[in-house]
């Protein structure tokens, strides 16, 4: 499908070459043109190229306005520029034909993608996120990681990006050894004859890790074996390994549970945890010794840098290898880049971990740059994200100071959202409880979803269902509101009244503002594919419901003054709306239910 060049970019284009044609001596230079309350767009290049050139920024703006085809003075039948006049001390005030709106938003309808462009350059992105630990309930920490990374998977794929997901699960480490051999003299506490679901797999997880933790604290000889056993496991005895499956096998149960709760698909070839990059170790530390990258401190391999202190001023070192031979998590973050890079072709690396790993990942990435597995043609970036905090503003805890399971929260907010739909159906619709349940289901998860990717990544923010769940205000409620109205009055329109785009007609000032802001959607999505950026897009559609609403209170669609070519026109602009809503709420991976 063809890309549909955004009137931002074709107004542009044209006040560049008016520019270089009316001042050739300024060479190449950027007009500035944006968004403006003062008309649809402002040029404000005139003020630094008057400086430039030395000239009055008022005389050379009006230089370049009499090389612009303008409606009022251009014998172009379908022009752009409706108007444009300087301002203040040589700013350009544009007016965008009504036209040119309605015309570029037909273009943009004939296309399945909305007219958005592919990426130019598009690469390979490695995308490392939702890590949860084997053996763990996923609890509140585990939420922003998988719903950004999720968000960010769909919006590099949607502009053309090759996505690799990677599930970096904890699923390797001490602990092991105490379950595992705790299994070997305790055979039929984990039975998978009643794991059917992920709740009951957890439940015999959490059964067995409290039992194992007891006798570990407890018996000093079942630790002492417990400890012999994880010696086997990094050896790979095969009984071991064959029972360290069973509980990896275990836990996927209850995380593809958890994860479905999420609408957010987990494959198995992409969960590569920790113990995928297990034969990798050894190799990885004998290259950066031999390189002369890492060295050897008290025993210990370790990278050193000038700029990392710790609270005495002194070195804070990343340890490869510890001074027992084990190796540390730099180990396998570092084997994981080599394979990502080597193996897997990337030259993107992307991890959506927790900010306060920060520290952590700033050493791995300079190691794997001065060894050069990290370029100038491969980087590595971490999208750092924020705690999820209660109504108080601490740390999202249970009242009883516990950690929130995820799956809790996750049911709380569909049943929240359920009666939210149930009161709505009882006034408007006549909905069976099992679509109210469904419904229900996508709205609460969504809320959930949109509160979250609503926030800047790097931010901490509150969790209060209460808001989430509202229909005023920046929710995903509201979004999906929205789309329901539209939906329902495309529904309600007779089989001679159909969405049709009319250029010929004028726009009301409604129709405008929400037509220029639905030209701006592939725009947006660039900034936020480079950026890694979701809350942008969240922002862009939460603007678009507003417009929409607004465009609804003033408009009438079905009953429009106008007549039938006005009734059309207005229903093309409901279209295209709730298509633009549906493709950006599917990217942050927000189902849109067509009756709420």
């Amino acid at each position: 499908m063809a890309s549909v060049l955004s009137l931002a970019a074709t107004v542009h284009q044209r006040v560049a070459d008016a520019l270089s044609a009316a001042l050739p001596e300024a060479g190449s230079a950027d007009p500035l043109l944006r968004r403006s309350d003062r008309a649809d767009f402002q040029a404000n290049g005139m003020l630094a190229l008057a400086k430039q050139l030395k000239g009055n920024p008022r005389e050379l703006a009006a230089k370049v306005v009499a090389h612009l085809p303008v409606a009022a003075t251009s014998a172009d039948p379908d022009p752009v520029i409706a108007d444009i006049e300087v301002s203040g001390p040589g700013f350009l005030n544009i007016t965008i034909a009504d036209s040119a709106i309605t015309a570029t938003l037909a273009a943009r309808a004939a296309d399945d993608r909305l007219g958005v462009p592919f990426a130019q350059a598009p690469g390979t992105t490695v995308i490392d996120y939702a890590q949860p630990n084997v053996a763990k309930e996923m609890h509140v920490g585990h939420l922003r990681s998988a719903v950004i990374g999720d968000a960010v998977v769909r919006i590099l794929e949607f502009a053309g990006e090759q996505v690799i997901r990677r599930h970096h699960i904890g699923d390797w480490g001490t602990q092991f050894g105490m379950l595992i051999q705790y299994l070997i003299e305790h055979p039929h506490e984990l039975d998978h004859k009643d794991a059917s679901s992920g709740v009951e797999a957890m439940s015999n997880l959490n059964r067995l890790y409290k039992a194992a933790r007891a006798l570990f604290d407890s018996d000093a000889e079942f630790k002492e074996r417990s400890r012999r056993r994880v010696v086997d496991l990094q050896a790979g005895d095969e009984e071991t390994i064959a029972l360290w499956r069973k509980f990896v096998d275990e836990s996927k149960i209850y995380f593809y549970s958890v994860f479905d709760k999420l609408d957010i698909e987990i494959h198995d070839p992409d969960v590569v945890g920790e113990s995928g990059y297990n034969d990798m170790l050894a190799e990885t530390c004998r290259l950066l010794e031999e390189s002369g990258v890492a060295v050897r401190s008290e025993g210990a391999l370790c990278v050193f840098f000038d700029d990392i202190k710790g609270p005495e001023g002194n070195p804070v070192p990343l340890i490869v290898r510890k001074s027992d031979g084990g190796f540390g998590y730099a180990a396998t973050d570092l084997s994981a880049i080599r394979d990502r890079v080597q193996h897997l072709k990337a030259d993107t690396l992307l991890y959506v971990v927790d900010a306060r790993q920060s520290l952590h990942f700033k050493m791995v990435f300079e190691t794997a740059r001065r060894i050069g597995w990290l370029n100038d043609q491969v980087h590595a970036v971490q999208l750092a994200f924020g705690t999820v905090l209660g109504k108080d503003g601490k740390p999202f805890k249970t009242r009883g100071g516990e950690t929130v399971r995820l799956e809790d929260l996750l049911d709380e907010a569909t049943e929240r959202a359920a009666a939210v739909v149930r009161e709505k159906s009882e006034k408007k619709l006549s909905l069976t409880e099992e679509d109210i349940l469904e419904r229900g289901a996508q709205v609460g998860v969504g809320a959930v979803k949109y509160a979250d990717l609503s926030t800047s990544a790097s931010r901490d923010y509150k969790f209060d269902l209460d808001q989430m769940v509202s229909l005023n205000g920046d929710t995903s409620v509201y979004l999906q509101y929205a789309y329901a109205r539209i939906k329902s009055i495309l529904r309600l329109a007779r089989e001679d009244q159909r969405p049709l785009a009319h250029p010929e007609l004028p726009l009301a000032p409604a129709e405008r503002a929400l037509g220029l802001h639905l030209d701006q959607f592939g725009e947006t999505l660039r900034e936020v594919a480079t950026g890694y950026e979701p809350h942008k897009l969240a922002g862009y559609l939460y603007q678009l419901a507003s417009l929409y609403t607004t465009f609804y209170d003033q408009c009438p669609v079905l009953k429009a003054e106008g007549g039938p070519s006005q009734v059309e026109n207005r229903l093309f602009l409901c279209d295209i709306t709730a298509r633009t809503l549906g493709q950006g709420m599917s990217l942050l991976g927000i189902r849109t239910p067509e009756r709420l």
